[in-house]
């Protein structure tokens, strides 16, 4: 073999490996968050410290983690932050989640059978180390529930679903964190002073 065709061949091998890096490489806005997250979480936040992400860092961190932990049942989430309000959207399968959670799908879950878009809206309320979140919409392809209506869905489904969850109740922060602010700008995490 003649030195133009190694060199040809040595370059398109570099080239391969630089795209396959490249294509494989981490966000930025994913590396940013999971940096922001390990600081507040081994403790580094400074008193005072406000630590914030950025719509791109959350939607990066939930694309990564929502998969992992359900792998089934659930694409294309997406975060959007308003004053004290955010809104999560994703195409979901409520069946499809249960199963891949290894439990079976009642008669009430087997309605919902299929992929449908699905938007849930909160608002939340944080102070003195305390957080409280308030469900106040869900819209399953394209029809909206509130009030009484919403709160019989919490209670047939969602908690059932997640039984630990607490809804319009305050939670303790970790983290020595006292408070949390949505904005539409980011998210603003407050360490303690």
């Amino acid at each position: 073999m003649t030195r133009a065709p190694l060199r040809l061949l040595a370059l398109t091998a570099a080239a391969g490996v630089a795209l396959s890096f490249a294509l494989n490489a981490a966000d930025p806005a994913l590396e940013s968050a999971s940096a922001k997250l390990e600081k507040l979480e081994s403790g580094q936040g400074k008193p005072g410290e406000t630590i914030m992400f950025t719509p791109a860092e959350i939607n990066a961190w939930v694309a990564v983690k929502v998969p992992e932990a359900v792998p089934q049942g659930i694409r294309d989430t997406r975060i959007e932050l308003g004053t004290d309000t955010a809104s999560a959207s994703a195409m979901v399968d409520f069946p499809k989640i249960q199963e891949s959670r290894g439990k079976s799908v009642g008669w009430a879950m087997a309605m919902f059978q299929g992929e449908r878009p699905l938007k849930i809206s909160v608002r939340e309320a944080s102070y003195g180390g305390k957080i409280t979140v308030f469900l106040t919409r869900v819209e399953m392809s394209g029809v909206g529930v509130e009030g009484t209506a919403l709160d019989f869905l919490i209670k047939s489904f969602f908690l059932p679903l997640y039984p630990d969850a607490k809804i319009g109740e305050p939670v303790d922060l970790d983290f020595n964190i006292d408070h949390v602010q949505i904005r539409p700008d980011g998210l603003r995490i407050i360490i303690k002073k």
